[in-house]
């Protein structure tokens, strides 16, 4: 059994997520279609990267994952087929799978779509590949070889002053607030020194703690979540309203200062 995967921007208001799963379902062939979000923040490619990157290593290999965000973002939408360890990714080119995996995947550009720029048209050219690959058709020797372009930035770092500049990618239904640093990110740059996580300039954290519970309820924390990205929560608590953290804001004032 095999499964295709959206992921967009659309939201759920009105019925485009509905239109894609019924343009798709004629070249489906038995495959099951799988949401994984359609509520990712317009034009946030970071917010877009760590969704796709939390959900698409947990589906079997041969699975068939279709980016509809920002998908419009250039003057000609493009199609761009990439494939990494047995998954494939159907997306613009606009940065979300090199930085959602990690690394810059093979990828081909879908010639094809040539039959118009609607919303239709590319999913149209995206069940046509999907169709071609469950027949086992030798279609990637076909496609001419794609460089897809890269947006990945680690977290600014300042190494005389030891401090660590994060940003917001994600708010969970529970307000956690997950920032653009990994596990392996923080040790790297720690080296197993003490550290202060600070935020909205009078907010500090000085521990990583295991699990929520490792604070008393209504008390703030940080720990890595199940994708090993920071967190920063509160027991019982929304972490996000209480202190005022949001997506898109210049204004959250997010630092580690390792001493």
């Amino acid at each position: 059994m095999g499964y295709i995967t959206l992921l967009s921007d659309l939201g759920l208001h009105d019925a485009s997520v509905a239109v894609a799963k019924g343009v798709l379902m004629p070249y489906a062939n038995g495959l099951n279609i799988a949401d994984i979000t359609h509520d990712v923040s317009p034009f946030n490619i970071r917010q877009a990267a760590y969704l796709l990157g939390s959900a698409y290593k947990n589906f079997p290999a041969g699975t068939y994952h279709i980016l509809l965000f920002d998908l419009f973002s250039e003057k000609n939408p493009s199609l761009i087929l990439s494939a990494h360890e047995g998954h494939y990714f159907f997306s613009p080119d606009n940065g979300t799978v090199p930085l959602a995996i990690g690394t810059t995947p093979a990828s081909w550009q879908c010639d094809g779509y040539k039959k118009g720029n609607t919303f239709s048209d590319w999913l149209n050219a995206t069940g046509e590949i999907i169709s071609s690959l469950e027949a086992q058709k030798n279609i990637l020797s076909g496609l001419p070889p794609y460089q897809l372009k890269s947006v990945y930035h680690p977290p600014g770092h300042l190494p005389e002053a030891n401090i660590v500049d994060c940003e917001v990618i994600h708010i969970d239904r529970y307000e956690n607030v997950v920032v653009n640093i990994t596990k392996q990110q923080f040790e790297s740059l720690g080296k197993n020194r003490q550290f202060r996580l600070q935020f909205m300039q009078v907010e500090e954290i000085n521990e990583i703690s295991s699990n929520y519970t490792d604070a008393r309820q209504g008390y703030k924390l940080c720990r890595f979540n199940s994708n090993d990205y920071l967190e920063i929560c509160i027991n019982h608590g929304r972490a996000a309203s209480l202190f005022g953290l949001r997506l898109n804001s210049g204004n959250n004032n997010i630092k580690i200062v390792f001493e």
